[in-house]
């Protein structure tokens, strides 16, 4: 079989490369044939055989005359259609799989390969993995920067909410160019042509699920992860979050509980906007950002790691890999993280912004935080084979 995978950035640069880059190559190993289409950059890694890539845009840099252009370009891309079908017509894809595509590549792409194989009489599934709310909320997170709060008002397609909440970047403009693009595409009707949408998570199904052309198309499958080995290890004394320190993490509230215990010794590892008011915690140490063999570390040692998430999260990997390591979670009770808790078992949930219920849940693991790790043993997420065959029977529905 032969796939496409469409993203926005051809390089490392968040989950849904490290997504597209993992599963590629495990479709190759299986005896799939794979091509990437994209943005040209610098640090592109996978690519396609006619080296047909759009333009870089640059939304944080790039000449101000370049800038002019891009509400018209982050809408439509006449550019995007024409490289994408220099793809089609020399690979001949059996599916078309989109991932990040909005603003950058524009829904035009979907446009053109329903073209593509209408003329070349070509069966070609497009198949949608979605990674963020893009396609129910123009801010992709169905959360308000300005008030840090959830906020659902653009569901069911009133996107004239983004403008008035200032949603993408706090700004008026940006927020316009933003909810034309949804109303734009809603409108023209483009998304009913995606034969499959594939959600990381049942929650983010049901939202997605709110829009009746999407409904009846979607499926929850968790991302997979990679199998790790189970090791014994001996614990230490402190309490670990990692990940980004910003409001919609909820940083604030887990600062909160750290003040209200300060025998407890917690280690965040890290960075971000709320840095310094971490750093004047005097029971936090912080560690800073943390990768590969020193975060897994720092996680297999601590003897319950949080995430206190305030945002409808998706399927986050930190819940899932803790676990794996050994190390129970207190998650909030919010977005996709419930179902990846086993609750009594291998973690707790809280109310997400309670810390009154957050400190409680905590001292509750923390009785019995060696059994909860045993049971960790036992916890199981998808790994990439089992994904894979999941996924071959959504590419090969009719």
């Amino acid at each position: 079989m032969k796939i496409l995978m469409v993203n926005k950035f051809l390089y490392p640069n968040g989950g849904s490369e490290t997504y597209i880059f993992k599963l590629g190559d495990y479709l190759k190993s299986q005896g799939h044939e794979v091509e990437y289409f994209g943005m040209e950059h610098e640090g592109r890694c996978v690519g396609n055989s006619v080296n047909a890539y759009t333009s870089d845009m640059d939304f944080h840099g790039g000449s101000k005359l370049a800038k002019l252009t891009y509400p018209i370009k982050t809408i439509y891309s006449k550019e995007a259609r024409k490289k994408i079908r220099l793809v089609l017509d020399d690979f001949k894809p059996d599916v078309v799989h989109l991932n990040n595509f909005n603003y950058q590549l524009t829904p035009s792409v979907i446009l053109e390969v329903v073209k593509w194989r209408k003329k070349a009489n070509k069966k070609c599934r497009i198949v949608y993995t979605a990674h963020d709310y893009q396609l129910v909320c123009p801010n992709h997170m169905m959360n308000n920067p300005n008030t840090h709060k959830n906020c659902e008002k653009c569901v069911g397609g009133k996107f004239i909410n983004c403008l008035k909440g200032k949603c993408v970047h706090g700004s008026s403009a940006k927020s316009a160019v933003g909810m034309a693009e949804s109303y734009f595409w809603n409108i023209k009707g483009t998304y009913k042509y995606i034969d499959s949408f594939v959600c990381c998570s049942e929650f983010m199904k049901t939202k997605l699920d709110t829009n009746p052309v999407f409904a009846g198309k979607t499926v929850a499958l968790h991302n997979f992860i990679d199998k790790v080995e189970w090791k014994d290890t001996a614990k230490k004394d402190y309490i670990l979050y990692f990940g980004r320190y910003s409001d919609e993490k909820g940083i604030g509230t887990l600062i909160e509980v750290c003040k209200s215990m300060p025998d407890m010794q917690f280690v965040f590892a890290g960075n971000g906007p709320l840095e310094n008011t971490v750093n004047n915690v005097p029971n936090i140490k912080n560690v800073g950002f943390r990768t590969g063999d020193k975060l897994e570390n720092l996680i297999r040692e601590a003897r319950v790691s949080v995430y206190p998430s305030e945002w409808y999260e998706n399927c986050p990997f930190s819940v899932m890999e803790s676990q794996m390591y050994g190390t129970p979670v207190l998650g909030a009770n919010i977005g996709g993280i419930p179902e990846l808790i086993d609750v009594g078992k291998t973690g707790e949930l809280f109310e997400s912004g309670n810390a009154v219920d957050l400190k409680d849940k905590l001292l509750k693991i923390l009785e019995k935080s060696d059994e909860y790790s045993e049971n960790c043993k036992n916890i199981k997420f998808n790994a990439i084979s089992e994904y894979y065959e999941r996924l071959m029977e959504i590419y090969n529905e009719k």
